[in-house]
C-alpha cells in the first residue's frame, strides 16, 4: 500500500495543503509549528479513521472554520486505487467514504490501509500506565485480525453493561443475580478469547522484535511479557478452560465488585512488561533506551504485518530521531529502506542519504498559521 496524494482543507493550521510523498522514504521537514505533524495526522485519519494524537475531531478543525475535509488517494500492491475522504462538521459529525461509498461502522475500515505510527506521545507505551500498553496491543492486533477487533468491541460493550449492573446492585437477589450471571458468562467467554489472541499476537511479534532490539541496543536480551490480571496462563490452555477460570474469578470476587461497582479482572486490567537484559525498561531504562525499545516494536510490527496482510503497511514516524544518537539513527534508516513507503518528520532535512527531503513550507497551498 502507498499514499499517492492527500489534500487537506481547514485541517489544524492548514487552510489548503497538498502532499504527494515518494514511494520510499520521504523526510518532511520544517520549523516547529509549521504543521508537519498535522500532515501525518491527516494520513492517519484516512488510514485508521482517527487522530494520530488521539485528539477529538472538533480540535482538528482550523480555527474559525466549521469543518475539515481530507481527500486522499492510495494505491494497493495490485495497482488498484482507493479514494478515501474523511470529513467532520460541527453539526453533522464525522463521515468517511471509500471509493465514494460511505463507511459504516468506522471500524469496518480498519485494516484496509494498514499503518504503522510513531509519535513522541507514544513513548508513554513504554513509560506510562498499563492503559497505554493495552491500547498499543489492541490497535496493532485489530489491524491484522478482524476477529480480534470484533471480539474486543463486544467485550467493551458487555463490560460496560456488567459494570452498569454492578453499580445498581446492593445485594445479589434472585432476579438481578441471574442477570449478572448472564453478563458474567458472556464476559468470561470474550475475555478468554481476547487474552489468548493477545498472547498469540505477542508470541509471533517477538520473532521480529527481539533481533531488531538486539541490533539497536548492541546486544543483550529483550522481550515482551504478557501479564494477566487473572494470573499465570499456561501455554496451550484452551479457550474453554480459560473461560471457566475467568468465570470462577468473577464469581469469587462478586461481592467486592458490587461494592466497587466495577469488574476487577479481565483484559481491561492486563499489562505488558517490557524487559531488557532482565530488567523492566520502564523503571531502569533511559529515555533514549525507552524510545529505541518502542521503535523496535514499531519496526517489528511492519515486518509482522508485511508477512500476514495482503498489503504492506505505510509508516508514519513523527519526530522519531530526537534523543537518539547518530549511530542508532543510521541503523534505523537502513531498516527503513526496506519498509516500503515511509514518511518521517523532523526539523532538519539533512539526516542522511537515500531519501527524498521535502520542506513542508514549500508544499502547494501552504500558508503561515
Amino acid at each position: 500500500m502507498r499514499l499517492r496524494n492527500i489534500q487537506l482543507e481547514n485541517f489544524r493550521n492548514h487552510r489548503s495543503l497538498a502532499f504527494a510523498p515518494e514511494e520510499g522514504i520521504t523526510v518532511l521537514f520544517g520549523p516547529n509549528g509549521s504543521g508537519k505533524t498535522s500532515v501525518l495526522e491527516a494520513v492517519h485519519f484516512c488510514a485508521l479513521t482517527k487522530s494520530l494524537l488521539g485528539s477529538p475531531e472538533s480540535e482538528c478543525v482550523r480555527f474559525t472554520d466549521e469543518y475539515f475535509l481530507l481527500s486522499s488517494t492510495f494505491e494497493s500492491t495490485r495497482g488498484s486505487g482507493l479514494e478515501v475522504r474523511v470529513s467532520f462538521g460541527k453539526e453533522r459529525g464525522k463521515q468517511i467514504s471509500l471509493n465514494r461509498n460511505e463507511v459504516r461502522p468506522f471500524s469496518a475500515h480498519v485494516g484496509t490501509i494498514p499503518c504503522i505510527t510513531f509519535s513522541p506521545p507514544e513513548t508513554a507505551i513504554v513509560s506510562g500506565s498499563p492503559g497505554e500498553r493495552r491500547r498499543f496491543i489492541d490497535n496493532a492486533a485489530s489491524q491484522s485480525d478482524r476477529r480480534y477487533l470484533e471480539e474486543l468491541l463486544d467485550y467493551r460493550r458487555v463490560l460496560q453493561q456488567r459494570n452498569a449492573l454492578l453499580q445498581q446492585l446492593d445485594s445479589p437477589s434472585a432476579s438481578n443475580g441471574e442477570m449478572l450471571d448472564l453478563w458474567s458468562e458472556n464476559l468470561a467467554d470474550l475475555a478468554a478469547a481476547i487474552t489468548l489472541r493477545r498472547i498469540d499476537f505477542l508470541r509471533n511479534l517477538s520473532h521480529y522484535f527481539e533481533p531488531l532490539q538486539e541490533s539497536l541496543a548492541d546486544g543483550g536480551s529483550h522481550s515482551v511479557v504478557y501479564r494477566s490480571s487473572f494470573g499465570t496462563i499456561e501455554e496451550g490452555l484452551s479457550r474453554d478452560d480459560l473461560r471457566r477460570r475467568f468465570l470462577k474469578r468473577l464469581m469469587d470476587t462478586r461481592r467486592q465488585e458490587m461494592m466497587r461497582g466495577q469488574t476487577m479482572s479481565g483484559p481491561h486490567r492486563d499489562d505488558l512488561l517490557f524487559i531488557s537484559n532482565g530488567k523492566e525498561i520502564k523503571k531502569y531504562g533511559s529515555q533514549g533506551q525507552q524510545r529505541a525499545f518502542l521503535i523496535s516494536l514499531k519496526l517489528a510490527l511492519f515486518r509482522y504485518f508485511s508477512e500476514r496482510l495482503p498489503e504492506s503497511p505505510i509508516c508514519l514516524f513523527d519526530d522519531m530521531f530526537s534523543e537518539l544518537d547518530q549511530h542508532r539513527t543510521a541503523q534505523i534508516f537502513r531498516i527503513l529502506e526496506k519498509c516500503g513507503q515511509t514518511i518521517v518528520t523532523t526539523t532538519d532535512g539533512g539526516l542522511g542519504p537515500d531519501y527524498t527531503a521535502v520542506d513542508v513550507t514549500s508544499l502547494p497551498g501552504y500558508t503561515e498559521g
